[in-house]
Order: structure tokens, then C-alpha cells, then sequence
């Protein structure tokens, strides 16, 4: 018996196993792990053969990557804008703010703006818009006087669902023909993406700076 296939085996169930339970996407059982298997082996013999335009002149993957999330927002921005088309909402800020606030409840304005992760002053122009439309609510902090609370009220939620079936229809348009396990391949790299993009965003550096300072923290 091959005991080091058995265990090659073993560690790759362990991998599986410990992927599985920070991240469950796959049941726990042989035909999530074949499943595993297929998503994280059954293409790497092929990734060097990926070509992309101007690859032959030395063009990089990571400005293939910047490239393509640069027309894919662009791609659902002109889904959110047909989705909104004719309603009360003036963005695709304006109903994402309201969904933060009816999915996470009430938070303080800088905390909506961190997630939307937009700069303060473009925040605080969603935020005053969806307060004078008298969606949200806002009330004082009791712990931190300067701070103001939002909740989205009754008006908000009613307005958010009279398009909210548009709105879906918009995002299952901008996911294509992925399968479902490709859907959940690109959640787990964009999430990786996104965790090491936050923490770096929450330093609020000025853009004079920013490439800068990123670049020294790298080396």
C-alpha cells in the first residue's frame, strides 16, 4: 500500500476541513470534497496557458484584473441605472445605502460611509439625500454627542421594496453564466481582495500619499 498517497490524502481532507469551517461552501462529506477538489486542482496545469490581450507585448495579469473590475462596475452601474429607471432613487448609492441600513440596522454616518467605502464628503451627500426624501431617520448618540445615528424608517423600506425585485433581477444579471460553484469562487477572491484593500482604506490617507505609503508597508 502507497502509505504517502494516503497521506497526501489526508492532508489534502485536512486543508478541506479547516477551509470548510471558516468558509462553508461545500457539505461536509466525499462529494463536497470532490467538489473542493474540482474548484482548487482541476485547472492548475492550465493557468499558464491563460492568454490575455497583450500578454505577448508584456502585459501584466494584475492590469488584466484592474481592467476587467474597472468595466465589470461599469457594466452594473448601467444594470443599477435601468433598475432605478423612473423611480424615486436619484443613485445605485442611494437604495445601497438603504439596504446596508435595513440589512445591519441602525449605524452612525461615518460607519454607513466606511461600508460603502466612499470618501466623507460623497457619504455625507448620499446620506443628507436620503434624509431630506425622509427615508432615514437620525437621532443623537447617546455616548458621543457629535454623532448621529441613522435607521431607515417605514418610507424607506417601502420605497426600497417597490424596486427591490429590479434590483435583483440587476445583480443575478452582472454574476452572467457563472455556476454556483464559480459564484463562490469569486466571493472568496474578492473577499480576500477586500480584506487586504479595508484596512488600508480605515487609515483614511490622503491620495497624495496613499500609493506611497502602500507601497513602503509591501517591501
Amino acid at each position: 500500500m502507497k502509505y504517502d498517497m494516503v497521506k497526501n490524502v489526508l492532508t489534502l481532507l485536512e486543508q478541506f476541513e479547516l477551509e470548510n469551517s471558516l468558509y462553508i461552501k461545500y457539505e461536509s462529506n466525499i462529494e463536497g470534497f470532490k467538489k473542493w477538489i474540482a474548484a482548487n486542482y482541476s485547472h492548475g496545469d492550465k493557468q499558464n496557458d491563460l492568454y490575455w490581450e497583450g500578454k505577448e507585448n508584456g502585459r501584466s495579469a494584475a492590469s488584466v484584473i484592474n481592467t476587467l473590475i474597472v468595466h465589470l462596475n461599469r457594466y452594473a452601474k448601467s444594470y443599477s441605472k435601468s433598475a432605478i429607471f423612473g423611480s424615486e432613487f436619484s443613485t445605485q448609492e442611494d437604495f445601497i445605502y438603504l439596504i446596508n441600513l435595513k440589512d445591519f440596522g441602525e449605524m452612525i454616518k461615518m460607519d454607513l460611509i466606511k461600508k460603502n467605502v466612499h470618501d466623507k464628503p460623497a457619504g455625507m451627500q448620499i446620506i443628507n439625500r436620503l434624509i431630506t426624501k425622509g427615508w432615514v431617520d437620525q437621532t443623537n448618540s447617546e455616548i458621543d454627542k457629535r454623532s448621529k445615528y441613522l435607521k431607515i424608517n417605514d418610507k424607506g423600506l417601502a420605497v426600497l421594496e417597490q424596486q427591490m425585485e429590479k434590483i435583483r433581477k440587476a445583480s443575478e444579471i452582472v454574476t452572467g453564466d457563472l455556476t454556483d460553484n464559480e459564484k463562490m469562487e469569486l466571493i472568496r477572491l474578492l473577499n480576500k481582495l477586500n480584506e487586504f484593500h479595508m484596512p488600508i482604506y480605515d487609515k483614511n490617507i490622503e491620495s497624495e500619499y496613499l500609493l506611497t505609503e502602500v507601497l513602503k508597508e509591501k517591501k
